[in-house]
Protein backbone atom coordinates (compact mmCIF):
# COMPACT_ATOMS: atom_id res chain seq x y z
CA UNK A 1 0.00 0.00 0.00
CA UNK A 2 3.04 2.29 0.96
CA UNK A 3 4.54 1.52 -2.55
CA UNK A 4 1.50 2.13 -4.30
CA UNK A 5 0.99 5.55 -2.70
CA UNK A 6 4.61 6.39 -3.40
CA UNK A 7 4.33 5.60 -7.17
CA UNK A 8 0.76 7.50 -7.23
CA UNK A 9 2.76 10.37 -5.68
CA UNK A 10 5.96 9.92 -8.44
CA UNK A 11 3.10 9.49 -10.87
CA UNK A 12 1.48 13.01 -10.10
CA UNK A 13 4.92 14.68 -10.00
CA UNK A 14 5.72 13.62 -13.81
CA UNK A 15 2.64 14.61 -14.92
CA UNK A 16 2.43 17.72 -12.78
CA UNK A 17 5.78 18.64 -15.21
CA UNK A 18 4.40 17.19 -18.08
CA UNK A 19 1.47 19.09 -17.93
CA UNK A 20 3.32 22.39 -17.76
CA UNK A 21 6.02 21.57 -20.29
CA UNK A 22 3.40 21.26 -23.04
CA UNK A 23 1.41 24.09 -22.29
CA UNK A 24 4.86 26.21 -22.02
CA UNK A 25 4.85 24.49 -25.00
CA UNK A 26 2.47 26.08 -27.11
CA UNK A 27 3.09 29.40 -25.49
CA UNK A 28 6.60 29.38 -26.32
CA UNK A 29 5.69 28.50 -30.06
CA UNK A 30 3.94 32.34 -29.98
CA UNK A 31 7.66 33.73 -29.18
CA UNK A 32 8.91 31.55 -32.21
CA UNK A 33 6.47 33.16 -34.28
CA UNK A 34 6.90 36.05 -33.39
CA UNK A 35 10.68 36.06 -33.76
CA UNK A 36 10.18 35.13 -37.64
CA UNK A 37 7.76 38.15 -38.10
CA UNK A 38 10.39 40.07 -37.31
CA UNK A 39 13.88 39.01 -38.70
CA UNK A 40 13.78 42.10 -40.69
CA UNK A 41 14.49 43.84 -37.19
CA UNK A 42 17.11 42.15 -36.43
CA UNK A 43 19.41 42.22 -39.63
CA UNK A 44 18.75 46.21 -39.17
CA UNK A 45 20.13 46.76 -35.77
CA UNK A 46 23.34 44.78 -35.65
CA UNK A 47 23.64 43.32 -32.18
CA UNK A 48 20.45 43.27 -31.27
CA UNK A 49 20.58 39.22 -32.43
CA UNK A 50 24.02 38.70 -30.09
CA UNK A 51 21.96 40.09 -26.94
CA UNK A 52 18.81 38.58 -27.73
CA UNK A 53 19.74 35.14 -25.99
CA UNK A 54 21.11 36.37 -22.87
CA UNK A 55 18.85 38.69 -22.24
CA UNK A 56 15.90 35.95 -22.52
CA UNK A 57 17.79 33.83 -20.53
CA UNK A 58 18.73 35.89 -17.41
CA UNK A 59 15.43 37.10 -17.45
CA UNK A 60 14.56 33.06 -16.91
CA UNK A 61 17.47 32.94 -14.49
CA UNK A 62 16.52 35.57 -12.29
CA UNK A 63 12.73 34.62 -12.11
CA UNK A 64 13.41 30.95 -11.88
CA UNK A 65 16.15 31.24 -8.93
CA UNK A 66 13.36 33.29 -7.28
CA UNK A 67 10.57 30.68 -6.98
CA UNK A 68 13.48 28.11 -6.94
CA UNK A 69 14.19 29.57 -3.60
CA UNK A 70 10.44 30.32 -2.74
CA UNK A 71 9.49 26.75 -3.17
CA UNK A 72 12.45 25.73 -0.76
CA UNK A 73 11.42 27.76 1.99
CA UNK A 74 8.19 26.15 0.92
CA UNK A 75 9.33 22.92 1.96
CA UNK A 76 11.36 24.18 4.75
CA UNK A 77 8.65 25.98 6.26
CA UNK A 78 9.77 29.05 6.21
CA UNK A 79 7.60 30.85 3.79
CA UNK A 80 4.73 33.34 4.65
CA UNK A 81 2.82 35.82 2.50
CA UNK A 82 4.55 38.97 4.06
CA UNK A 83 6.10 41.71 1.62
CA UNK A 84 7.96 43.19 4.53
CA UNK A 85 12.30 43.71 4.04
CA UNK A 86 13.07 40.94 6.48
CA UNK A 87 10.87 38.07 5.34
CA UNK A 88 11.68 35.95 2.67
CA UNK A 89 9.31 36.92 0.05
CA UNK A 90 9.70 40.17 0.63
CA UNK A 91 13.37 39.71 0.02
CA UNK A 92 13.81 38.19 -2.70
CA UNK A 93 11.38 40.15 -4.44
CA UNK A 94 13.52 43.24 -3.76
CA UNK A 95 16.70 41.11 -4.57
CA UNK A 96 15.18 39.89 -7.98
CA UNK A 97 15.00 43.77 -9.28
CA UNK A 98 18.42 45.25 -7.84
CA UNK A 99 19.87 41.90 -10.05
CA UNK A 100 17.74 42.71 -13.14
CA UNK A 101 18.98 46.20 -13.35
CA UNK A 102 22.53 45.18 -12.76
CA UNK A 103 22.75 42.35 -15.31
CA UNK A 104 20.86 43.75 -18.06
CA UNK A 105 23.78 46.80 -17.88
CA UNK A 106 26.00 44.29 -17.73
CA UNK A 107 24.67 42.53 -20.72
CA UNK A 108 24.49 45.78 -22.75
CA UNK A 109 28.50 46.13 -22.64
CA UNK A 110 29.46 42.07 -22.96
CA UNK A 111 26.81 41.92 -26.22
CA UNK A 112 28.84 45.10 -27.37
CA UNK A 113 31.93 44.01 -26.47
CA UNK A 114 31.66 40.66 -28.03
CA UNK A 115 30.63 41.83 -31.34
CA UNK A 116 33.48 44.31 -31.31
CA UNK A 117 36.01 41.28 -30.64
CA UNK A 118 34.40 39.35 -32.95
CA UNK A 119 34.37 41.38 -35.84
CA UNK A 120 30.46 41.51 -36.22
CA UNK A 121 28.84 44.93 -37.20
CA UNK A 122 27.35 46.66 -33.40
CA UNK A 123 25.30 49.52 -32.93
CA UNK A 124 27.13 52.00 -29.91
CA UNK A 125 27.51 50.94 -26.74
CA UNK A 126 25.09 53.27 -25.23
CA UNK A 127 22.23 52.85 -26.95
CA UNK A 128 22.78 48.97 -26.69
CA UNK A 129 22.74 49.34 -22.67
CA UNK A 130 19.87 51.45 -22.84
CA UNK A 131 17.88 48.87 -24.64
CA UNK A 132 19.21 46.00 -22.65
CA UNK A 133 18.20 47.57 -19.58
CA UNK A 134 15.18 49.46 -20.27
CA UNK A 135 13.86 45.99 -21.70
CA UNK A 136 15.05 44.30 -19.31
CA UNK A 137 13.49 46.53 -16.05
CA UNK A 138 9.69 46.42 -17.96
CA UNK A 139 9.89 42.59 -18.36
CA UNK A 140 11.33 41.72 -15.10
CA UNK A 141 8.34 43.40 -13.45
CA UNK A 142 5.87 41.63 -15.48
CA UNK A 143 7.25 38.00 -15.33
CA UNK A 144 8.37 38.61 -11.21
CA UNK A 145 4.40 39.57 -11.01
CA UNK A 146 3.78 36.74 -12.89
CA UNK A 147 6.33 34.29 -10.97
CA UNK A 148 4.51 35.66 -7.83
CA UNK A 149 1.16 34.91 -8.69
CA UNK A 150 2.44 31.35 -9.54
CA UNK A 151 4.44 30.73 -6.47
CA UNK A 152 1.31 32.05 -4.34
CA UNK A 153 -0.92 29.80 -6.19
CA UNK A 154 1.13 26.87 -5.48
CA UNK A 155 1.65 27.43 -1.60
CA UNK A 156 -2.36 28.03 -1.51
CA UNK A 157 -3.61 24.78 -3.11
CA UNK A 158 -0.63 22.83 -1.82
CA UNK A 159 1.29 22.07 -5.53
CA UNK A 160 4.94 21.28 -5.80
CA UNK A 161 6.50 24.53 -7.20
CA UNK A 162 9.25 23.00 -8.46
CA UNK A 163 7.80 20.92 -11.24
CA UNK A 164 5.66 23.94 -12.15
CA UNK A 165 7.95 27.10 -11.54
CA UNK A 166 10.21 26.58 -14.51
CA UNK A 167 8.40 25.82 -17.37
CA UNK A 168 6.04 29.02 -16.45
CA UNK A 169 8.50 31.90 -15.70
CA UNK A 170 10.85 30.62 -18.58
CA UNK A 171 8.07 30.42 -21.13
CA UNK A 172 6.40 33.91 -19.70
CA UNK A 173 10.02 35.14 -19.58
CA UNK A 174 10.41 34.21 -23.56
CA UNK A 175 7.05 35.25 -24.47
CA UNK A 176 7.24 39.04 -22.99
CA UNK A 177 10.79 39.39 -23.18
CA UNK A 178 11.37 39.01 -26.98
CA UNK A 179 8.78 41.39 -28.29
CA UNK A 180 9.89 44.02 -25.07
CA UNK A 181 13.16 43.59 -26.39
CA UNK A 182 12.44 44.15 -30.11
CA UNK A 183 10.26 47.36 -29.63
CA UNK A 184 12.31 48.64 -26.84
CA UNK A 185 15.44 48.60 -29.59
CA UNK A 186 13.27 50.14 -32.35
CA UNK A 187 11.98 52.90 -30.12
CA UNK A 188 15.41 54.00 -28.67
CA UNK A 189 16.72 53.46 -32.23
CA UNK A 190 14.14 56.45 -32.92
CA UNK A 191 15.24 58.71 -30.01
CA UNK A 192 17.78 61.31 -30.91
CA UNK A 193 21.38 61.22 -30.23
CA UNK A 194 20.96 63.49 -27.84
CA UNK A 195 17.51 61.87 -25.87
CA UNK A 196 19.76 58.62 -25.76
CA UNK A 197 22.67 60.38 -24.38
CA UNK A 198 20.76 61.52 -21.89
CA UNK A 199 18.55 58.56 -20.64
CA UNK A 200 22.05 55.91 -20.67
CA UNK A 201 23.20 58.87 -18.33
CA UNK A 202 19.84 57.87 -16.42
CA UNK A 203 20.69 54.57 -16.50
CA UNK A 204 24.11 54.50 -15.33
CA UNK A 205 22.40 56.59 -12.21
CA UNK A 206 20.03 53.88 -11.62
CA UNK A 207 22.84 51.17 -11.59
CA UNK A 208 24.78 53.43 -9.42
CA UNK A 209 21.68 53.96 -6.34
CA UNK A 210 20.98 50.01 -6.78
CA UNK A 211 24.60 49.41 -6.26
CA UNK A 212 24.90 51.88 -2.99
CA UNK A 213 21.90 50.32 -1.88
CA UNK A 214 22.51 46.71 -1.89
CA UNK A 215 26.08 47.43 0.16
CA UNK A 216 24.02 49.06 2.85
CA UNK A 217 21.74 45.49 3.05
CA UNK A 218 24.23 43.34 4.78
CA UNK A 219 21.21 40.95 5.55
CA UNK A 220 19.03 39.41 3.71
CA UNK A 221 18.81 41.40 0.63
CA UNK A 222 22.71 41.79 -0.05
CA UNK A 223 23.87 38.42 0.15
CA UNK A 224 20.97 37.19 -2.30
CA UNK A 225 22.11 39.60 -4.90
CA UNK A 226 26.03 39.26 -4.54
CA UNK A 227 25.56 35.52 -4.11
CA UNK A 228 23.48 35.87 -7.96
CA UNK A 229 25.62 38.45 -9.34
CA UNK A 230 29.03 36.43 -8.64
CA UNK A 231 27.29 33.88 -10.90
CA UNK A 232 25.08 35.72 -13.60
CA UNK A 233 27.33 37.98 -14.81
CA UNK A 234 30.03 35.59 -15.54
CA UNK A 235 27.40 33.63 -17.15
CA UNK A 236 26.07 36.54 -19.61
CA UNK A 237 28.91 35.85 -21.47
CA UNK A 238 28.36 32.08 -22.52
CA UNK A 239 24.62 34.22 -23.32
CA UNK A 240 26.43 36.79 -25.86
CA UNK A 241 28.71 33.88 -28.05
CA UNK A 242 25.04 31.98 -28.31
CA UNK A 243 23.90 35.15 -29.82
CA UNK A 244 26.93 35.48 -31.56
CA UNK A 245 26.47 32.22 -33.04
CA UNK A 246 22.96 32.74 -34.08
CA UNK A 247 24.31 36.37 -35.86
CA UNK A 248 27.00 34.46 -37.63
CA UNK A 249 24.47 32.06 -39.27
CA UNK A 250 21.71 34.70 -39.91
CA UNK A 251 21.68 34.45 -43.57
CA UNK A 252 20.85 31.29 -43.27
CA UNK A 253 18.80 30.92 -40.60
CA UNK A 254 16.77 33.90 -42.72
CA UNK A 255 16.77 31.77 -45.56
CA UNK A 256 15.09 28.76 -43.64
CA UNK A 257 13.13 31.04 -41.70
CA UNK A 258 11.86 28.07 -39.51
CA UNK A 259 14.26 27.54 -37.76
CA UNK A 260 13.97 31.12 -36.19
CA UNK A 261 10.57 29.96 -35.07
CA UNK A 262 11.98 26.89 -33.85
CA UNK A 263 15.11 28.67 -31.39
CA UNK A 264 12.56 30.08 -28.82
CA UNK A 265 10.76 26.86 -27.89
CA UNK A 266 14.17 24.73 -28.56
CA UNK A 267 16.13 26.72 -26.06
CA UNK A 268 13.00 27.66 -23.97
CA UNK A 269 11.33 24.10 -24.06
CA UNK A 270 15.00 22.58 -22.73
CA UNK A 271 15.58 25.42 -20.47
CA UNK A 272 12.37 23.93 -18.72
CA UNK A 273 13.19 20.39 -18.78
CA UNK A 274 16.52 21.86 -17.03
CA UNK A 275 15.36 24.01 -14.39
CA UNK A 276 12.92 21.41 -13.54
CA UNK A 277 15.83 19.33 -13.02
CA UNK A 278 18.05 21.70 -11.21
CA UNK A 279 14.99 22.76 -8.99
CA UNK A 280 14.27 19.12 -7.73
CA UNK A 281 17.66 18.94 -7.23
CA UNK A 282 18.09 21.13 -4.97
CA UNK A 283 15.15 20.87 -3.11
CA UNK A 284 16.29 17.40 -2.51
CA UNK A 285 19.54 18.46 -0.51
CA UNK A 286 17.71 20.85 1.18
CA UNK A 287 15.31 18.31 2.49
CA UNK A 288 18.04 15.26 3.21
CA UNK A 289 16.17 13.24 0.17
CA UNK A 290 19.32 13.37 -2.04
CA UNK A 291 23.41 13.47 -0.88
CA UNK A 292 25.54 15.61 -3.01
CA UNK A 293 27.99 12.49 -3.22
CA UNK A 294 30.49 11.55 -6.49
CA UNK A 295 28.71 9.43 -8.41
CA UNK A 296 24.77 9.87 -8.64
CA UNK A 297 22.87 7.73 -6.26
CA UNK A 298 19.60 6.31 -7.59
CA UNK A 299 17.22 8.89 -6.82
CA UNK A 300 19.44 11.28 -8.87
CA UNK A 301 19.24 8.92 -12.06
CA UNK A 302 15.66 8.76 -11.55
CA UNK A 303 15.23 12.65 -12.43
CA UNK A 304 17.71 11.82 -15.12
CA UNK A 305 15.44 9.43 -16.82
CA UNK A 306 12.47 11.97 -16.81
CA UNK A 307 14.36 14.71 -18.31
CA UNK A 308 14.99 12.43 -20.91
CA UNK A 309 11.50 11.37 -20.91
CA UNK A 310 10.37 15.06 -21.38
CA UNK A 311 12.47 15.76 -24.16
CA UNK A 312 11.27 12.37 -26.02
CA UNK A 313 7.69 14.28 -25.86
CA UNK A 314 8.68 17.81 -25.83
CA UNK A 315 11.47 18.19 -28.94
CA UNK A 316 9.21 16.80 -31.76
CA UNK A 317 6.02 18.68 -30.50
CA UNK A 318 7.98 21.56 -30.95
CA UNK A 319 9.31 20.56 -34.26
CA UNK A 320 5.81 20.21 -35.67
CA UNK A 321 4.33 22.92 -34.25
CA UNK A 322 7.20 25.29 -35.89
CA UNK A 323 6.79 23.30 -39.27
CA UNK A 324 2.78 24.23 -39.37
CA UNK A 325 3.58 28.21 -38.25
CA UNK A 326 6.35 28.25 -40.96
CA UNK A 327 4.07 26.82 -43.87
CA UNK A 328 1.19 29.54 -42.69
CA UNK A 329 3.52 32.80 -42.65
CA UNK A 330 4.89 30.88 -46.07
CA UNK A 331 8.36 30.74 -44.36
CA UNK A 332 10.63 27.83 -45.49
CA UNK A 333 11.23 24.66 -43.77
CA UNK A 334 13.49 21.63 -44.51
CA UNK A 335 10.15 19.28 -44.61
CA UNK A 336 8.96 17.83 -40.82
CA UNK A 337 10.73 14.64 -40.73
CA UNK A 338 13.78 16.84 -41.26
CA UNK A 339 13.35 19.65 -38.69
CA UNK A 340 12.10 16.85 -36.09
CA UNK A 341 15.39 14.82 -36.56
CA UNK A 342 17.54 17.71 -36.45
CA UNK A 343 15.44 19.15 -33.09
CA UNK A 344 15.51 15.79 -31.50
CA UNK A 345 19.26 14.91 -32.10
CA UNK A 346 20.61 18.83 -30.82
CA UNK A 347 18.14 18.15 -27.73
CA UNK A 348 19.82 14.52 -26.90
CA UNK A 349 23.09 16.42 -26.62
CA UNK A 350 22.08 19.04 -24.69
CA UNK A 351 20.20 16.99 -22.08
CA UNK A 352 23.25 14.45 -21.79
CA UNK A 353 25.25 17.51 -21.00
CA UNK A 354 22.71 19.42 -19.10
CA UNK A 355 21.95 16.58 -16.69
CA UNK A 356 25.57 16.29 -15.78
CA UNK A 357 26.37 19.62 -15.04
CA UNK A 358 22.79 20.04 -13.29
CA UNK A 359 24.19 17.45 -10.50
CA UNK A 360 27.92 18.66 -10.29
CA UNK A 361 26.41 22.16 -9.57
CA UNK A 362 23.74 21.03 -7.24
CA UNK A 363 26.30 18.70 -5.42
CA UNK A 364 29.35 21.52 -5.67
CA UNK A 365 26.99 24.33 -4.54
CA UNK A 366 25.73 22.53 -1.38
CA UNK A 367 28.87 20.88 -0.05
CA UNK A 368 30.52 23.84 0.22
CA UNK A 369 27.63 25.66 2.04
CA UNK A 370 26.15 27.72 -1.23
CA UNK A 371 23.21 27.58 -1.72
CA UNK A 372 22.23 25.43 -4.91
CA UNK A 373 18.88 27.43 -5.37
CA UNK A 374 20.85 29.86 -6.95
CA UNK A 375 23.33 28.20 -9.38
CA UNK A 376 21.12 25.55 -10.49
CA UNK A 377 18.87 27.32 -12.73
CA UNK A 378 21.39 29.97 -14.10
CA UNK A 379 24.08 27.53 -14.80
CA UNK A 380 22.10 24.80 -16.69
CA UNK A 381 20.01 27.67 -18.72
CA UNK A 382 23.35 29.23 -19.82
CA UNK A 383 25.17 26.11 -20.86
CA UNK A 384 21.79 25.34 -22.69
CA UNK A 385 22.03 28.96 -24.45
CA UNK A 386 25.53 27.97 -25.58
CA UNK A 387 25.33 24.52 -26.28
CA UNK A 388 22.17 24.84 -27.57
CA UNK A 389 22.99 27.14 -29.95
CA UNK A 390 26.07 25.02 -31.12
CA UNK A 391 24.32 21.94 -31.19
CA UNK A 392 21.54 23.08 -33.59
CA UNK A 393 23.85 25.02 -35.58
CA UNK A 394 26.11 21.71 -36.22
CA UNK A 395 23.32 19.62 -36.47
CA UNK A 396 21.62 22.09 -39.31
CA UNK A 397 24.88 21.86 -40.70
CA UNK A 398 25.45 18.29 -40.83
CA UNK A 399 21.82 17.52 -41.70
CA UNK A 400 21.19 20.01 -44.84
Amino acid sequence: MVMEQGLSSRSRLILTGLGALLASAAVSSITGIYLGSVREVLALIPGLLVLLPSAIHMRGSIAGVFASRLSSSMHLGEFSIDFEEGSVLGDNIRASFMITVLTAFALGIFAYMTSRVFGYPVIGVTDLVLISVTSGVVAGLVVTGITLVVSLASYRYGLDLDMIAAPTVTTFGDIVTLPILVLSAVSVMLLSPWARLVLGAVVVATAVVVVVYTRRRPEGIGPIVRENLLLLIPLSVLGTLAGLIYSLNLDRLVALAVFLVLIPPFMGGLGSIGGILGSRLSTGMHTGELNPSFLPERGVVHHFIISYLYTLILLPLLALIAHGAAMLMGLSSPGLGVLVTISLAAGLVVMTLVNGVAYVTASLSFRYGLDPDNFGIPIVTSLIDLIGAAALVAVIDLLL
